[in-house]
């Protein structure tokens, strides 16, 4: 029979990994009596673990949910997953980089040696973009109100601040929405929502609603139009709708390196062919727009397609011509 506290530890992880346990399998499990699995449960609700006994036929032991969180215990991957998670989450603009970072030192110092050395390995740094404003902060207890009414699927009211003070429309009356995700965009939080009053679907940045309470009733989810929450939320910001593509999308070769086009290209395929040749994929709004985004690289231009986009650099030769003249 292994020692109390190996067995107690042992006891603790079975509980972990399933719901619920008859008493007779975690006695199987540990190789004990169930008299002992009983004084074992006795020592881990002295700890301060809710378990709770089970009634059935076979009758059996769950660990519950308690006023307190009380010790856990993880295996290796989980441990790893965790830190992982929590350098993810110091990062990610939710309102929580601080505590994330207080939980992950916590759990880096219980951390055995050999774990310790590979999460030390793991290291993320945000990295802003060149010329962009870092997004503001969003207060998690918000996304924490957001969240639960999308599980609930309970129709949600926030008030929805104005970009400026200049563009407020003075109506003051609540947004009210069927909340269906939560999701993030270019390191900002929003919440894709079925706009009761407008009757569409929108978007609104988190870090701008003051959700009110209580939510209202339940009410049974629509269909997000596509079925792909990620290619509605690209189609919404990049101007195309929910169709998942730009308008106008085509395919140039250009005379330089792919080093010097790819930090330039956010939504677009760089392919290197050669030391100063690569194959550039970008879409846009619009035919001209695409072929003018193209011409700021400077580079000779070998369109491979389609016939739309020569069509636009010859339209932009003769304006810029014209100009020049």
């Amino acid at each position: 029979m292994p020692k109390t506290s190996a067995r107690l530890l042992s006891l603790l992880s079975l509980l972990q990994a399933r719901r619920d346990w008859p008493g007779a399998l975690l006695a199987e499990r540990l190789e004990v009596s169930e008299r002992t699995v009983r004084r074992d449960v006795d020592r881990l609700r002295e700890l301060g673990y809710p378990v709770v006994a089970t009634k059935g036929p076979d009758g059996g032991y769950r660990l519950d949910a308690g006023a307190e969180l009380p010790p856990l215990l993880f295996d290796d991957e989980q441990a790893i997953a965790l830190t992982v998670a929590l350098q993810i989450a110091a990062t990610a603009g939710a309102g929580i980089e601080e505590a994330a970072a207080r939980a992950l030192n916590t759990v880096r110092q219980v951390m055995p040696a050999r774990l310790r050395r590979r999460i030390d390995t793991f290291q993320i740094t945000a990295v802003e973009r060149h010329a962009t404003a870092p997004p503001p902060p969003v207060d998690s207890g918000v996304l924490m109100a957001l969240s639960a009414a999308v599980h609930a699927r309970e129709v949600l009211r926030f008030d929805y601040a104005p970009v400026s003070p200049s563009r407020v429309d003075g109506s003051g009356a609540p947004r009210r929405v069927q909340p269906h995700h939560l999701v993030t965009w270019g390191g900002r939080w929003y919440l894709v929502a079925w706009d009761l009053d407008r009757e569409d679907w929108r978007t609104f940045r988190a870090d701008r609603i003051t959700p009110r309470i209580p939510t209202g009733p339940r009410f049974v989810p629509r269909e997000l139009p596509g079925g792909d929450v990620a290619a509605f939320v690209a189609g919404r910001f990049l101007g195309f709708g929910g169709s998942g593509d730009w308008p106008c999308r085509g395919e140039v070769i250009l005379d330089v390196p792919a080093d010097e086009v790819s930090p330039y290209v956010r939504e677009g395929v760089v392919e290197e062919l050669g030391p100063n040749r690569c194959r550039l994929v970008l879409g846009s709004w619009s035919w001209p727009g695409l072929a003018a985004t193209i011409g700021r690289f400077d580079a000779d231009i070998e369109v491979v397609g389609p016939s739309e986009l020569k069509d636009a650099f010859a339209y932009l030769a003769r304006r810029y011509a014209a100009a020049a003249s």
